[in-house]
């Protein structure tokens, strides 16, 4: 059974790597074979296209690593007290780079979230979250990101103003390989690994992904992390 998912997991990838190199030689071949004879349009046009298909690449690789880090359990993880809304402002802005077509609006709880938590960690899953209500939702539609606590976690959650996810799909959407079936998935490139990812290392921070769709407003989804509110007493306690 193992060797079975193996030899998937190499079949899916090879599958998603094949197809951005072929844009990449393709369109850099067009280029060096035609490059007198294309007007400068076609030529920006053309790089452009090699840009964004090598940035899908680089994209893929480092999520078959975090995958296979994840899978052999050699995911470094370094827990400390960590100020959640600083993350989520980083992650946005590192968003907002790619995505210039989107407007965000923010509700943070206060100044300081502070949780026990791996920087990086937590950085890594909120931008593969953003992503995805980026990508699946229309252009010139609102993010929304909010912060709080509730109970012992604090949390943000990321709701987008997409077309949502059916019910039946929504256990499976945190699967290896796995992306919802509708029209702005079937127009949207990707791997199927950014929420496989995102679970598995709020999981090893003792945190959470939860799932909405539609969201609190009626349309889209919204996602929300949870993680663990910071207690000196248990931050002192892992020290001794």
């Amino acid at each position: 059974m193992k060797k079975d998912l193996q030899n998937e997991f190499l079949s899916t990838i090879t599958h998603e790597i094949r197809t951005p190199l072929t844009s990449i030689k393709g369109f850099s071949q067009t280029l060096q074979d035609n490059w007198d004879k294309i007007n400068d349009e076609q030529k920006k046009k053309f790089i452009k296209i090699i840009e964004e298909q090598s940035e899908r690449l680089i994209k893929l690789i480092e999520n078959v690593l975090n995958v296979a880090k994840i899978d052999s359990d050699g995911e470094n993880i370094v827990l400390k007290k960590v100020n959640l809304n600083q993350v989520v402002k980083k992650a946005i802005e590192l968003t907002k780079i790619n995505h210039k077509g989107h407007f965000f609006e923010t509700n943070f709880t206060g100044r300081e979230l502070l949780t026990l938590a791996d920087t990086d960690f937590c950085e890594q899953i909120l931008l593969n979250i953003l992503e995805n209500a980026c990508k699946y939702s229309p252009k010139n539609s609102t993010v929304k990101i909010s912060t709080g606590t509730k109970e012992n976690n604090v949390f943000v959650e990321i709701a987008d103003q997409g077309e949502g996810i059916e019910k039946k799909q929504l256990p499976k959407i945190f699967d290896k390989f796995y992306r919802a079936d509708n029209y702005l998935t079937s127009k949207t490139q990707g791997s199927g690994l950014g929420l496989y990812i995102a679970q598995n290392l709020a999981q090893k921070m003792n945190g959470k992904i939860e799932v909405k769709s539609p969201a609190e407003n009626g349309t889209g989804t919204s996602f929300a992390l949870y993680l663990p509110l910071f207690e000196i007493e248990d931050f002192t306690r892992r020290d001794m």
